[in-house]
């Protein structure tokens, strides 16, 4: 869309977000409105009043609106209804499957409503019900997959249209999340010097495997690692258990979620992602890269879109606690190597994973589907 010059026009963007938790998702949402407010677009964020991205919007000062859009119900389906026929936008980025089926739903019920976009962060599969299939196909102009083995999975297992799917990575602020001093990094956060540090930036939830790497440390059997948990969640208790009964508990620091994770991530020597379950392209892994650090992660998702096996860190199997032992052991017992996954891994991150190319490419989603609209 452009003015009457020529010129880029202002959009107005809204997302939607019905999720209640805090992770990674969340975080895009966040990032991605404060980078099109700096290029001059109107954004605001809908969700509950009680969503944890309502006040971390507050806090960075992104307009935020309250909808009671927590759950599939009459009543949310008639204040979405309610605020589409009050309010005039270019475009709506829904992100969780409940606004998704409440904004496409509602849009149905409005004269002239605003084209949808459906951006997709996890890896699970996509059930190929008719009602799902309408959602995608239908009720979203386009649909945004975070990394490109989940538009493979979009387009060949479920069948989407392949030109109204496109993958669009998560963008990280390549200049601020880069190499630091280690040391200093470790005093300011009371850290051991004298310890290899096995870090997992993650929120504390089953399929993050945390306790997997319990368990490679076990295998490990070393005084001289330690493994550090950034983040929170509901599985923290069976995790804290787990160390106890395999012995590990004081060679393992519980940080619990942090506000700034640059600190945490250059007092790191690995950064370990033991996932089992759905992942798309994990923040951690390209925040990590960014910061120089060498990676241990698992096939998981499109994961391997953030981490090349071999060049900037290693891909184990999930679930197997031995191989991820083993990988861990070759980056521990080799610095040269970790140097040399780090630097690349940096590299790599200056040329794919800069927030400038995810705003960019989203914008151009957005100005396509609303000059189609």
């Amino acid at each position: 869309m452009t003015d009457g010059n020529g010129r880029n026009s202002r959009l107005r963007i809204v997302h939607s977000e019905s999720s209640m938790g805090w992770g990674g998702q969340e975080i895009r949402i966040l990032t991605e409105s404060q980078g099109m407010i700096e290029r001059g677009h109107d954004v605001r964020i809908l969700c509950p009043p009680d969503a944890k991205v309502h006040e971390a919007a507050r806090q960075r000062g992104i307009p935020v609106e309250a909808l009671p859009i927590r759950r599939r119900t009459f009543k949310a389906l008639g204040a979405v209804r309610a605020w589409l026929r009050s309010n005039r936008v270019d475009v709506i980025n829904t992100h969780s499957s409940t606004d998704s089926w409440l904004f496409c739903t509602a849009a149905r019920l409005v004269f002239r409503p605003a084209p949808t976009v459906r951006t997709r962060h996890i890896g699970a599969p996509v059930s190929r019900d008719l009602f799902t299939r309408w959602l995608y196909v239908h009720g979203a102009r386009m649909v945004v997959a975070c990394g490109s083995r989940m538009r493979e999975v979009l387009v060949g297992h479920n069948r989407f249209p392949a030109d109204r799917v496109v993958s669009v990575p998560t963008g990280i602020d390549t200049g601020r999340f880069s190499p630091g001093d280690r040391a200093a990094a470790r005093r300011k956060l009371d850290l051991p010097a004298d310890k290899t540090i096995l870090g997992v930036l993650a929120t504390i939830r089953s399929g993050k495997g945390h306790k997997y790497l319990l368990d490679a440390l076990r295998l490990l059997s070393r005084d001289d690692l330690l493994a550090l948990f950034v983040g929170d969640g509901p599985y923290r208790p069976q995790v804290e258990q787990h160390a106890r009964e395999l012995g590990v508990a004081d060679r393992v620091v519980m940080a619990g979620n942090q506000q700034d994770v640059l600190s945490w991530l250059r007092a790191m020597d690995v950064l370990v992602l033991p996932s089992y379950a759905v992942e798309g392209v994990p923040q951690a892994l390209m925040q990590a890269a960014s910061c120089g650090l060498p990676v241990v992660a698992t096939a998981v998702g499109s994961i391997g879109d953030a981490v090349e096996h071999g060049q900037t860190g290693l891909i184990v199997p999930p679930e197997d606690a031995r191989s991820l032992a083993d990988a861990l052991a070759s980056l521990v017992d080799d610095a040269a190597l970790r140097v040399q996954f780090g630097t690349a891994a940096r590299q790599r991150a200056l040329e794919q994973f800069g927030i400038e190319s995810m705003l960019d490419r989203m914008e151009d989603v957005f100005r396509r589907v609303a000059a189609a609209a």
